[in-house]
């Protein structure tokens, strides 16, 4: 039962036809249904947004060729031999094993061998995953702007971290997780850094630009000439400290607008995202200051109490000194009684 002039079985062409016609089918019981509903609903009286009802439903009807053809592409669909550009670029990754989310986290905990801090856990497991799943995707290209991103957000998140020699772990397990090497992310950074020395935002702009020489001018031609750059919040957060470092004002609306220039005038790339995680950098950052402003003042407090218990313990032990001198005394002027 093979049609060979067209080379398909003949029943994968009944199933196109029964399907086909099972949804038509479905369509004008869904018209109909739709027909019977306007009797028990108060009739629309505006004409602004006003069209027939079965405008779209005629739509679907009267062109079985296109439905046939879709129900074809998703039948004989495979991963990665699409026509398209990205296909050919990076269809070769298609059926790659990557390591799951639950697997970078395992690995970040044995790496790490010590339990977190209960205040900074949860926040922890959301780097750890949002930083696994950036690097695993095939568009995904490390560099020095996005290594400063990396490693400013961590240095935000962990610095009144009560054991810095455990956020220091911290930082080692989440970057080794991820499959990058720490030495190299932290070179990136501190190239991006030391350059952003003496600059001022004018500088930075002619460099996102492309113009000159220096790693943020590299990273921008790099941007510019990848169709398929991909946008991560590491590298928005880069741009961030960035301004910080050239001295614009850390306040979100300044630092919104310049989002706006850098990455759509200087990039020429889509800001929403990036003005999206600069006000929610700042959002973050509001509520890490909250948190270290109730830590100092927990600690003051404590050391206050401390203060106070060691006064209570110095005030009992001169009490109980005086009393030892008065019983000695008071025993040695029994004594010298006795003996008169």
């Amino acid at each position: 039962l093979v049609s060979y002039s067209n080379k398909r079985p003949l029943y994968c062409k009944n199933q196109f036809q029964t399907c086909n016609m099972r949804i038509s089918a479905s369509i004008v019981a869904l018209a109909l249904v739709a027909t019977s509903c306007h009797a028990f609903v108060t009739p629309n009286q505006s004409r602004v947004f006003a069209r027939p009802a079965d405008a779209g439903l005629k739509g679907l009807l009267q062109d079985d060729s296109d439905l046939e053809a879709t129900l074809e592409r998703q039948l004989t669909y495979k991963p990665g031999q699409a026509k398209g550009n990205l296909a050919k670029r990076f269809g070769s990754l298609a059926g790659k094993k990557i390591k799951t989310v639950g697997e970078a986290f395992a690995e970040f905990t044995e790496l790490l061998g010590h339990p977190m801090n209960a205040l900074y856990k949860n926040s922890m497991t959301d780097i750890v995953g949002t930083t696994h799943l950036i690097v695993v995707t095939a568009r995904f290209k490390r560099d020095p702007v996005w290594s400063l991103g990396l490693m400013s957000s961590l240095d935000l998140l962990l610095k009144n971290y009560p054991e810095q020699d455990i956020a220091k772990e911290a930082v080692t397990a989440l970057i080794k997780c991820c499959g990058m090497d720490e030495a190299e992310v932290r070179a990136e950074a501190k190239a991006v850094s030391d350059w952003a020395q003496g600059k001022s935002k004018e500088d930075v702009e002619a460099a996102l630009r492309g113009e000159g020489s220096g790693p943020v001018a590299e990273v921008a031609n790099a941007i510019k000439e990848d169709e398929f750059w991909m946008y991560s919040k590491y590298f928005g957060l880069g741009l961030v400290k960035l301004m910080e470092l050239v001295g614009i004002e850390q306040n979100k609306d300044v630092c919104y607008s310049t989002m706006e220039e850098w990455m759509g005038k200087a990039l020429n790339k889509p800001t929403y995202t990036a003005t999206s995680d600069s006000d929610q950098y700042f959002g973050v950052k509001g509520k890490l200051d909250m948190m270290e402003t109730l830590m100092k003042e927990i600690e003051i407090r404590e050391k206050k109490r401390m203060a106070e218990r060691l006064e209570e313990k110095a005030e009992a032990a001169i009490k109980m000194a005086e009393r030892e001198a008065k019983w000695e005394s008071e025993k040695s002027s029994e004594s010298s009684v006795e003996s008169k």
